[in-house]
Protein backbone atom coordinates (compact mmCIF):
# COMPACT_ATOMS: atom_id res chain seq x y z
CA UNK A 1 0.00 0.00 0.00
CA UNK A 2 1.38 3.43 -0.97
CA UNK A 3 1.55 6.04 1.77
CA UNK A 4 -0.83 8.32 -0.18
CA UNK A 5 -3.52 5.65 -0.43
CA UNK A 6 -6.57 6.00 1.78
CA UNK A 7 -6.60 2.86 3.99
CA UNK A 8 -10.42 2.80 4.15
CA UNK A 9 -10.64 2.89 0.33
CA UNK A 10 -7.99 0.18 0.00
CA UNK A 11 -9.87 -2.00 2.49
CA UNK A 12 -13.17 -1.53 0.66
CA UNK A 13 -11.58 -2.49 -2.68
CA UNK A 14 -9.64 -5.47 -1.39
CA UNK A 15 -12.57 -6.80 0.63
CA UNK A 16 -14.49 -7.29 -2.61
CA UNK A 17 -11.49 -8.75 -4.46
CA UNK A 18 -10.59 -11.18 -1.68
CA UNK A 19 -14.16 -12.00 -0.62
CA UNK A 20 -13.11 -10.93 2.85
CA UNK A 21 -15.00 -9.98 6.00
CA UNK A 22 -13.56 -7.75 8.71
CA UNK A 23 -14.37 -8.50 12.35
CA UNK A 24 -13.43 -6.03 15.08
CA UNK A 25 -13.63 -6.33 18.83
CA UNK A 26 -15.41 -3.65 20.85
CA UNK A 27 -12.03 -2.59 22.28
CA UNK A 28 -10.45 -1.76 18.91
CA UNK A 29 -9.61 1.77 17.75
CA UNK A 30 -12.61 3.82 16.62
CA UNK A 31 -11.55 3.95 12.96
CA UNK A 32 -11.06 0.17 12.89
CA UNK A 33 -14.53 -0.40 14.33
CA UNK A 34 -15.96 1.93 11.67
CA UNK A 35 -14.27 -0.05 8.87
CA UNK A 36 -15.43 -3.43 10.14
CA UNK A 37 -18.33 -5.49 8.81
CA UNK A 38 -19.09 -6.69 12.32
CA UNK A 39 -18.16 -5.30 15.74
CA UNK A 40 -18.82 -7.28 18.90
CA UNK A 41 -17.53 -9.07 21.96
CA UNK A 42 -15.74 -12.42 21.92
CA UNK A 43 -18.93 -14.49 21.83
CA UNK A 44 -20.56 -12.41 19.10
CA UNK A 45 -17.40 -12.50 16.99
CA UNK A 46 -17.07 -16.27 17.49
CA UNK A 47 -20.60 -16.69 16.17
CA UNK A 48 -19.95 -14.28 13.29
CA UNK A 49 -16.80 -16.17 12.35
CA UNK A 50 -18.66 -19.48 12.40
CA UNK A 51 -21.50 -18.11 10.25
CA UNK A 52 -19.55 -16.23 7.58
CA UNK A 53 -19.35 -17.44 3.98
CA UNK A 54 -16.35 -15.21 3.26
CA UNK A 55 -13.12 -16.82 2.09
CA UNK A 56 -10.93 -14.51 4.18
CA UNK A 57 -11.50 -13.35 7.76
CA UNK A 58 -9.52 -10.31 8.91
CA UNK A 59 -9.67 -10.35 12.69
CA UNK A 60 -9.02 -7.00 14.32
CA UNK A 61 -8.36 -8.07 17.87
CA UNK A 62 -5.71 -10.12 19.63
CA UNK A 63 -4.10 -13.45 18.81
CA UNK A 64 -6.39 -15.83 20.72
CA UNK A 65 -9.41 -14.33 18.93
CA UNK A 66 -7.91 -14.97 15.49
CA UNK A 67 -7.06 -18.50 16.65
CA UNK A 68 -10.68 -19.06 17.64
CA UNK A 69 -11.83 -17.88 14.21
CA UNK A 70 -9.36 -20.28 12.58
CA UNK A 71 -10.58 -23.14 14.77
CA UNK A 72 -14.22 -22.78 13.67
CA UNK A 73 -13.28 -21.97 10.06
CA UNK A 74 -10.61 -24.54 9.06
CA UNK A 75 -11.19 -24.03 5.31
CA UNK A 76 -10.88 -20.23 5.44
CA UNK A 77 -7.91 -17.90 5.65
CA UNK A 78 -7.75 -15.99 8.94
CA UNK A 79 -5.54 -12.91 9.08
CA UNK A 80 -4.38 -10.98 12.14
CA UNK A 81 -3.21 -7.51 11.00
CA UNK A 82 -0.66 -7.14 13.83
CA UNK A 83 0.85 -10.48 14.77
CA UNK A 84 2.33 -9.04 18.00
CA UNK A 85 -1.14 -8.26 19.39
CA UNK A 86 -1.34 -10.79 22.20
CA UNK A 87 -3.17 -11.19 25.50
CA UNK A 88 -1.21 -11.31 28.78
CA UNK A 89 -4.19 -13.00 30.45
CA UNK A 90 -4.15 -15.83 27.91
CA UNK A 91 -0.40 -16.26 28.51
CA UNK A 92 -0.99 -16.91 32.22
CA UNK A 93 -2.15 -20.50 31.58
CA UNK A 94 -0.52 -22.82 29.06
CA UNK A 95 -1.44 -26.37 28.03
CA UNK A 96 1.22 -28.00 30.22
CA UNK A 97 0.05 -26.11 33.29
CA UNK A 98 -3.55 -27.05 32.53
CA UNK A 99 -2.68 -30.75 32.19
CA UNK A 100 -0.93 -30.65 35.57
CA UNK A 101 -3.90 -28.80 37.12
CA UNK A 102 -6.30 -31.42 35.76
CA UNK A 103 -4.11 -34.21 37.14
CA UNK A 104 -4.23 -32.58 40.58
CA UNK A 105 -8.05 -32.43 40.42
CA UNK A 106 -9.11 -35.58 38.56
CA UNK A 107 -12.66 -35.86 37.31
CA UNK A 108 -13.40 -32.14 37.36
CA UNK A 109 -14.50 -30.66 34.04
CA UNK A 110 -12.55 -27.65 32.74
CA UNK A 111 -14.19 -24.39 31.69
CA UNK A 112 -11.70 -22.19 29.87
CA UNK A 113 -12.38 -18.53 29.27
CA UNK A 114 -12.16 -17.74 25.56
CA UNK A 115 -9.18 -15.54 26.49
CA UNK A 116 -6.91 -18.57 26.22
CA UNK A 117 -4.72 -20.25 23.62
CA UNK A 118 -5.96 -22.89 21.18
CA UNK A 119 -3.82 -25.46 23.03
CA UNK A 120 -5.58 -24.64 26.32
CA UNK A 121 -8.98 -24.82 24.64
CA UNK A 122 -8.04 -28.26 23.30
CA UNK A 123 -7.40 -29.45 26.87
CA UNK A 124 -10.75 -28.04 28.07
CA UNK A 125 -14.25 -29.48 28.18
CA UNK A 126 -15.95 -26.24 27.19
CA UNK A 127 -15.12 -22.58 26.67
CA UNK A 128 -16.98 -19.52 27.90
CA UNK A 129 -17.00 -15.76 27.44
CA UNK A 130 -17.87 -13.09 29.97
CA UNK A 131 -21.39 -12.93 28.54
CA UNK A 132 -22.20 -16.64 28.92
CA UNK A 133 -19.88 -17.85 31.71
CA UNK A 134 -22.64 -18.46 34.26
CA UNK A 135 -24.80 -20.30 31.71
CA UNK A 136 -21.83 -22.46 30.66
CA UNK A 137 -21.03 -23.42 34.27
CA UNK A 138 -24.68 -24.18 34.95
CA UNK A 139 -24.84 -26.38 31.84
CA UNK A 140 -22.32 -28.85 33.26
CA UNK A 141 -23.37 -31.92 35.24
CA UNK A 142 -20.71 -31.47 37.92
CA UNK A 143 -20.53 -30.02 41.39
CA UNK A 144 -16.88 -28.93 41.14
CA UNK A 145 -15.36 -27.27 38.10
CA UNK A 146 -11.90 -26.03 37.13
CA UNK A 147 -12.23 -22.46 35.84
CA UNK A 148 -9.45 -20.43 34.26
CA UNK A 149 -7.48 -18.45 33.52
CA UNK A 150 -9.29 -15.33 34.84
CA UNK A 151 -9.83 -15.49 38.60
CA UNK A 152 -11.90 -12.29 38.71
CA UNK A 153 -14.41 -13.54 36.16
CA UNK A 154 -14.38 -16.85 38.04
CA UNK A 155 -15.10 -15.13 41.35
CA UNK A 156 -18.03 -13.28 39.79
CA UNK A 157 -19.41 -16.54 38.35
CA UNK A 158 -18.92 -18.22 41.74
CA UNK A 159 -21.23 -15.63 43.28
CA UNK A 160 -23.94 -16.65 40.80
CA UNK A 161 -23.80 -20.44 41.03
CA UNK A 162 -24.12 -23.10 43.71
CA UNK A 163 -21.37 -25.13 42.04
CA UNK A 164 -17.86 -24.91 43.46
CA UNK A 165 -15.29 -23.34 41.16
CA UNK A 166 -11.58 -24.04 41.54
CA UNK A 167 -9.93 -20.96 40.07
CA UNK A 168 -6.68 -20.46 38.22
CA UNK A 169 -4.91 -17.31 39.44
CA UNK A 170 -4.78 -15.36 36.20
CA UNK A 171 -6.14 -11.90 35.56
CA UNK A 172 -6.55 -9.16 32.93
CA UNK A 173 -4.18 -6.39 33.94
CA UNK A 174 -6.28 -3.73 32.21
CA UNK A 175 -9.34 -4.55 34.33
CA UNK A 176 -7.65 -5.81 37.49
CA UNK A 177 -5.70 -2.57 37.96
CA UNK A 178 -8.87 -0.51 38.45
CA UNK A 179 -9.09 0.59 42.08
CA UNK A 180 -12.23 1.20 44.20
CA UNK A 181 -11.01 4.73 45.01
CA UNK A 182 -11.01 5.55 41.29
CA UNK A 183 -14.61 4.38 41.02
CA UNK A 184 -15.56 6.40 44.10
CA UNK A 185 -13.94 9.49 42.56
CA UNK A 186 -15.85 8.95 39.29
CA UNK A 187 -19.11 8.58 41.21
CA UNK A 188 -18.45 11.84 43.07
CA UNK A 189 -17.68 13.61 39.79
CA UNK A 190 -20.81 12.24 38.12
CA UNK A 191 -23.48 11.80 40.81
CA UNK A 192 -26.44 9.79 39.65
CA UNK A 193 -24.58 8.13 36.79
CA UNK A 194 -25.17 4.39 36.40
CA UNK A 195 -21.98 2.36 36.97
CA UNK A 196 -21.30 -0.50 34.53
CA UNK A 197 -18.43 -2.89 35.27
CA UNK A 198 -16.89 -5.80 33.40
CA UNK A 199 -16.57 -9.00 35.48
CA UNK A 200 -12.80 -9.07 34.79
CA UNK A 201 -12.58 -6.21 37.32
CA UNK A 202 -11.79 -7.17 40.90
CA UNK A 203 -14.60 -7.99 43.32
CA UNK A 204 -14.14 -4.73 45.27
CA UNK A 205 -14.83 -2.84 42.03
CA UNK A 206 -17.72 -4.97 40.78
CA UNK A 207 -19.35 -4.56 44.21
CA UNK A 208 -19.57 -0.81 43.51
CA UNK A 209 -21.30 -1.26 40.14
CA UNK A 210 -24.99 -1.02 39.39
CA UNK A 211 -24.58 -3.62 36.64
CA UNK A 212 -21.85 -6.19 35.99
CA UNK A 213 -21.82 -7.53 32.43
CA UNK A 214 -19.87 -8.16 29.26
CA UNK A 215 -19.43 -5.45 26.66
CA UNK A 216 -22.43 -6.77 24.71
CA UNK A 217 -24.39 -6.71 27.96
CA UNK A 218 -23.39 -3.09 28.52
CA UNK A 219 -24.52 -2.13 25.01
CA UNK A 220 -27.93 -3.76 25.38
CA UNK A 221 -28.41 -2.41 28.93
CA UNK A 222 -27.65 1.17 27.89
CA UNK A 223 -29.97 0.96 24.89
CA UNK A 224 -32.91 0.00 27.10
CA UNK A 225 -32.03 2.07 30.18
CA UNK A 226 -33.91 5.30 30.90
CA UNK A 227 -30.72 6.70 32.48
CA UNK A 228 -28.86 9.39 30.60
CA UNK A 229 -25.39 9.12 32.14
CA UNK A 230 -23.05 6.15 32.71
CA UNK A 231 -19.67 5.41 34.26
CA UNK A 232 -18.03 2.62 32.27
CA UNK A 233 -15.52 0.21 33.80
CA UNK A 234 -14.10 -1.67 30.86
CA UNK A 235 -11.57 -0.98 28.09
CA UNK A 236 -11.90 2.50 26.61
CA UNK A 237 -12.66 1.28 23.07
CA UNK A 238 -16.26 0.48 24.03
CA UNK A 239 -17.01 4.20 24.47
CA UNK A 240 -16.96 4.76 20.70
CA UNK A 241 -19.76 2.31 20.10
CA UNK A 242 -21.73 3.40 23.16
CA UNK A 243 -21.66 7.03 22.03
CA UNK A 244 -22.48 6.17 18.42
CA UNK A 245 -25.48 4.02 19.34
CA UNK A 246 -26.75 6.35 22.10
CA UNK A 247 -26.18 9.94 20.93
CA UNK A 248 -28.39 11.47 23.61
CA UNK A 249 -26.53 9.85 26.51
CA UNK A 250 -23.25 10.65 28.27
CA UNK A 251 -20.44 8.22 29.08
CA UNK A 252 -17.43 8.52 31.39
CA UNK A 253 -14.50 6.11 31.63
CA UNK A 254 -14.22 5.14 35.28
CA UNK A 255 -10.42 4.83 35.30
CA UNK A 256 -7.52 6.10 33.19
CA UNK A 257 -6.03 2.62 33.48
CA UNK A 258 -8.67 1.11 31.20
CA UNK A 259 -6.56 1.07 28.05
CA UNK A 260 -5.31 -2.23 26.61
CA UNK A 261 -2.06 -1.67 24.67
CA UNK A 262 -2.52 -4.91 22.73
CA UNK A 263 -6.02 -3.98 21.55
CA UNK A 264 -4.70 -0.60 20.42
CA UNK A 265 -1.89 -2.04 18.27
CA UNK A 266 -4.14 -2.43 15.23
CA UNK A 267 -4.50 0.76 13.18
CA UNK A 268 -6.32 1.11 9.87
CA UNK A 269 -3.17 1.01 7.67
CA UNK A 270 -2.25 -2.34 9.24
CA UNK A 271 -5.68 -3.73 8.30
CA UNK A 272 -5.25 -2.54 4.70
CA UNK A 273 -1.71 -3.94 4.51
CA UNK A 274 -2.85 -7.27 5.95
CA UNK A 275 -5.47 -7.58 3.21
CA UNK A 276 -3.11 -6.39 0.47
CA UNK A 277 -0.27 -8.77 1.38
CA UNK A 278 -2.50 -11.50 2.85
CA UNK A 279 -0.53 -11.47 6.06
CA UNK A 280 -0.35 -12.59 8.93
CA UNK A 281 -2.21 -15.87 8.56
CA UNK A 282 -3.14 -17.62 11.81
CA UNK A 283 -3.18 -21.40 11.64
CA UNK A 284 -3.97 -24.02 14.26
CA UNK A 285 -2.48 -27.52 14.03
CA UNK A 286 -5.15 -30.14 13.13
CA UNK A 287 -4.81 -32.17 16.34
CA UNK A 288 -5.09 -29.04 18.50
CA UNK A 289 -7.91 -27.67 16.35
CA UNK A 290 -10.03 -30.81 16.82
CA UNK A 291 -10.04 -30.57 20.62
CA UNK A 292 -10.40 -26.79 20.67
CA UNK A 293 -13.27 -26.95 18.17
CA UNK A 294 -15.18 -29.32 20.45
CA UNK A 295 -14.82 -26.91 23.38
CA UNK A 296 -15.88 -23.91 21.29
CA UNK A 297 -18.79 -25.73 19.65
CA UNK A 298 -20.09 -26.79 23.06
CA UNK A 299 -19.92 -23.15 24.15
CA UNK A 300 -21.73 -21.97 21.03
CA UNK A 301 -24.49 -24.47 21.85
CA UNK A 302 -25.15 -22.86 25.24
CA UNK A 303 -27.61 -19.99 25.28
CA UNK A 304 -26.96 -17.38 27.95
Amino acid sequence: MHSADDPAAVIARLKAERRAVILAHNYQRSEVQDAADFVGDSLELSRAAAATDARVIVFCGVYFMAESAAIVNPSKTVLLPVIEAGCPLADMLDAGQLRAWKAAHPGRPVVSYINSSAAVKAESDICCTSSNAVAVVESLDAGEILFGPDMNLGAWVQAHTAKRLILWKGYCATHAWVRPEEVAEAKRAHPGAVVLAHPECGSAVTAMADRVCSTSGMLSFVRSSPAGEFIVLTEAGILHRLKRENPGKRFHLGSRRLLCPNMKMTALPAVAESLERMRHEVRVEPDVRAGAARALERMLGVRA
